[in-house]
């Protein structure tokens, strides 16, 4: 599969923008601000349906201007495929597929797997459980429908349980049974999503450590390890055990929804302890390992976006990592850097067909 169009309209900072790409490695250099990571945003718009820098949506419209569109054409199983992405401020988003839009954006994820590759992915490391849940189902995903329902309908019945607690609150009184459908409902559901986490992470993270083995040349022992309260308990006993705590905050504290990934280099939490070099090959390793994931599963291998990939990251490094995507294994390549010297520099002793977009 390959993007062989891209075409913006009032785009972030692009009036109108359209550019024909190669099959195998794409090339955006320039200043700080010229658009180089909005190209590729808009590129990861195309296959989530959404920014992956802003979740403001009206925010990646160009400032007075009251749409945008994003608009690519892609080669896939021989046959092109049009998708176009579209928002009018106060209007819903709309995502197109050869002129049909969706009904349900869902329905869209995973039809053009994509991988990015950026400096803000260290919000793995410093942020909260969240960040590091949303990576977890944003590889789930895109190879598995299911799992995606599961998700959704766990969140909406989350929000339902939350609300009631509220109202228990305020009215100063307590239903145990309407509480308890609410329960039956997100046990289903967080099983589900457990077992599937579980499952993801036992092939996932050989695969992590291979990737990293890779980048680092052997010298760093990493690890991954899943953070679930369903691990120690069934869903049903944590909520029978914590239901005075839930009544007094008002929501709902414990589930899948508190699920976390513990990443740790030689034993010690990455957070703490690893430089800013190794904390970004641990990163990288964990979007390779994604790539590798998605590929195994859907059959189809992802785009891989390397946004600002260089930066922090020292010259064996980057050699290592241009080594690995100068393979076979990999499809369609974009990349972004400040210096267009040192990215021809990189490309060119890469065995494969490039282009390099000045903006």
């Amino acid at each position: 599969m390959i993007l062989k169009s891209l075409s913006l309209l009032n785009y972030k900072n692009f009036d109108a923008y359209s550019v024909k790409f190669d099959a195998k490695i794409n090339c955006f250099v320039g200043q700080n601000g010229v658009g180089k990571t909005n190209v590729l945003d808009a590129i990861y718009h195309l296959s989530f349906g959404k920014s992956y820098f802003n979740p403001i949506a009206s925010q990646n419209i160009k400032h007075d201007e009251d749409f945008f569109v994003v608009d690519g054409v892609y080669k896939k199983n021989d046959r092109d495929e049009k998708i176009i992405v579209s928002l009018k401020r106060g209007q819903k988003k709309i995502i197109k597929r050869n002129g049909k839009s969706y009904e349900r954006f869902s329905e869209h994820i995973g039809f053009i797997p994509l991988v990015i590759i950026s400096p803000s992915d260290r919000d793995l490391i410093i942020e909260g459980s969240d960040t590091r849940r949303k990576f977890i189902d944003g590889v789930i995903s895109q190879s598995d429908k299911n799992y995606l329902e599961c998700l959704l309908n766990y969140s909406k019945i989350l929000s339902q349980r939350n609300a009631l607690l509220k109202y228990f609150s305020l009215n100063n009184n307590f239903n145990k049974d309407t509480l308890d459908v609410y329960n039956q409902q997100l046990n289903e559901y967080g099983n589900n999503i457990h077992y599937k986490r579980k499952l993801f992470l036992e092939t996932f993270i050989p695969i992590f450590k291979s990737r990293y083995k890779s980048i680092s040349n052997d010298n760093e022992n990493v690890d991954l390890s899943y953070n679930s309260q369903l691990n120690e308990s069934p869903l049903l006993e944590l909520f029978k055990s914590n239901i005075n705590k839930d009544r007094m905050l008002q929501y709902t504290s414990v589930g899948t929804h508190k699920d976390d990934l513990d990443f740790s280099i030689k034993g010690f939490p990455v957070k703490k302890f690893a430089s800013q070099g190794q904390q970004k090959s641990f990163l990288i390793a964990l979007k390779l390992a994604q790539f590798d994931f998605i590929k195994r599963q859907s059959g189809v291998t992802p785009i891989l976006l390397l946004d600002d990939i260089f930066d922090k990251l020292d010259e064996h490094r980057v050699s290592q990592i241009i080594k690995l995507v100068d393979d076979e294994n990999f499809g369609q390549l974009f990349i972004s850097d400040t210096h267009a010297d040192r990215t021809k520099n990189a490309i060119k002793s890469v065995h494969q067909s490039y282009q390099i977009f000045e903006l």
